[in-house]
């Protein structure tokens, strides 16, 4: 289970970490979190059936949702090696901008990126947009994690920039084999939330 000790080992720190989990965690709940009618489940982008759907975006797209969510993850890794923040479009794109805009104001400028599906056809034919990340420590972001299917694409794109990846942090686990993946692969993991904590009866 997911929780605030995870990213911190500083009370005061951790009790602001709490605070923010916890709104973050009813503006999940009240935005994101759908279920879906008998007989009639979600469609995953994994291709699996599903009874909700957690639709990170809607939260992302939330003023205060966005802003408690920049905040956990900017003093989540303030003090740690980090040199850029990026992660696959389209669902790490606007919290890497808040996080990017939140640690200038913080004087702690920490650069974005972001990683398309594919290179571009035209141009630089880049992958990857925003801070150059040769040779840098970056965290990888991504809004919700099922199997990890579409970070893992990410990360090889950021491994082949020349990039070492400090840490994968998520919104929401799903837990369907993403924590496992990433485990397996050897990479950090750390989803804010996992599903069963967001649940009515949690």
């Amino acid at each position: 289970m997911t929780n605030d000790s995870t990213f911190s080992t500083n009370p005061a720190k951790e009790e602001l970490l709490h605070a923010l989990r916890q709104r973050l965690r009813e503006i999940i709940i009240e935005k994101s979190l759908k279920f879906a009618p008998p007989d009639q489940p979600f469609i995953l982008t994994s291709g699996l059936s599903s009874t909700y759907y957690i639709n990170g975006k809607k939260t992302t797209a939330d003023p205060e949702g966005l802003y408690c969510l920049a905040q956990f993850i900017f003093e989540s890794v303030k003090e740690t090696e980090i040199e850029a923040i990026g992660g696959p479009t389209l669902g790490a794109d606007p919290i890497v901008g808040a996080v990017a805009a939140l640690s200038q104001i913080m004087e702690q400028p920490i650069p974005l990126f972001i990683v398309r599906k594919e290179a571009k056809k035209h141009g630089t034919q880049s992958q990857i947009e925003g801070a150059d990340i040769a040779g840098k420590k970056v965290v990888l972001v991504e809004d919700v994690i099922t199997t990890g299917g579409s970070v893992f694409k990410a990360v090889e794109a950021v491994k082949s920039a020349g990039a070492e990846i400090l840490d994968v942090l998520a919104i929401v686990d799903r837990e369907q084999g993403g924590r496992e993946a990433f485990a397996q692969a050897g990479l950090p993991y750390h989803p804010i939330f996992t599903i069963s904590e967001l649940m009515p009866d949690s």
